[in-house]
């Protein structure tokens, strides 16, 4: 049995996750490590699930985040 570091919950199919710099964690699902892991967006505060964008040293969600941000280089579509 594992602990998620998140939760709390003790979890027998615990998984544990590995990032740069050698910091492991652990967590009993995906939701609890995105939560733990997954960037912010810079204007919205949402979780950046998938790629998202980046500009001027800030991580998005969407162009459209990035544009209320001042950021105008930023495009959904080209």
């Amino acid at each position: 049995m594992a602990t998620c570091e998140v939760c709390g919950n003790e979890y027998d199919k615990a998984m544990r996750i590995s990032v740069g710099g050698g910091d492991a964690h652990t967590f009993d699902s995906f939701e609890c490590a995105i939560q733990r892991l997954a960037p912010s967006c810079a204007h919205c505060g949402c979780r950046i699930v998938g790629h998202g964008t980046e500009a001027g040293g800030h991580m998005y969600c969407c162009a459209h985040c990035a544009r209320h941000a001042g950021e105008s280089r930023i495009k959904d579509r080209v």
